[in-house]
């Protein structure tokens, strides 16, 4: 019987679960976006949020506790420059599970699983970025053609009132 058992053994060891969680995790903080299964996706939750919290403060027991759990310090420095800083305002609820259909090789239920504030499309929040166009062309090019060309068209004009008026 499973009384009281709060997590899922996703059929795997403790040691397998435990590696194959530490990856998912070490992908999604890198990625920011991963495609896995429903379960795996609501275990990858449970594991990643309480390390989300802990690295919104940036001290060296925090670092160590999280490098524990991921074992590899290149996420850990991710996570702690770029993504908690982006997180820092949240109360919690960093990660968004988007179910995607079914995989069609075994149709088992697959989800996409992301972190919150690096999707702009469903972020209101977001600073929207100034989009400011620049062109490539010299201004000082065309000004010089224009000086160029309008003593022509004001002797063409004067070329012309001087023959209405001669004849």
């Amino acid at each position: 019987m499973r009384h009281g058992k709060k997590f899922n053994h996703l059929g795997r060891t403790a040691s397998h679960r435990s590696a194959l969680l530490s990856n998912m995790a070490c992908s999604l903080i890198e990625h920011k976006r991963i495609n896995t299964t429903v379960a795996k996706a609501k275990a990858l939750r449970v594991y990643v949020e309480p390390l989300l919290t802990k690295a919104k403060e940036d001290t060296t027991h925090n670092r160590r506790v999280v490098f524990s759990y991921l074992q590899n310090k290149f996420a850990v420095a991710e996570l702690f420059r770029t993504v908690a800083p982006k997180i820092a305002e949240r109360n919690g609820g960093y990660t968004r599970i988007i179910k995607t259909g079914f995989r069609p090789g075994d149709a088992a239920d697959m989800a996409l699983i992301e972190l919150v504030d690096f999707n702009e499309l469903y972020n209101p929040n977001a600073e929207e970025k100034k989009t400011t166009r620049r062109s490539r062309r010299s201004t000082a090019a065309p000004k010089k053609a224009e000086v160029a060309d309008a003593p022509a068209v004001e002797e063409a004009k004067a070329d012309t009132t001087e023959e209405k008026t001669e004849e």
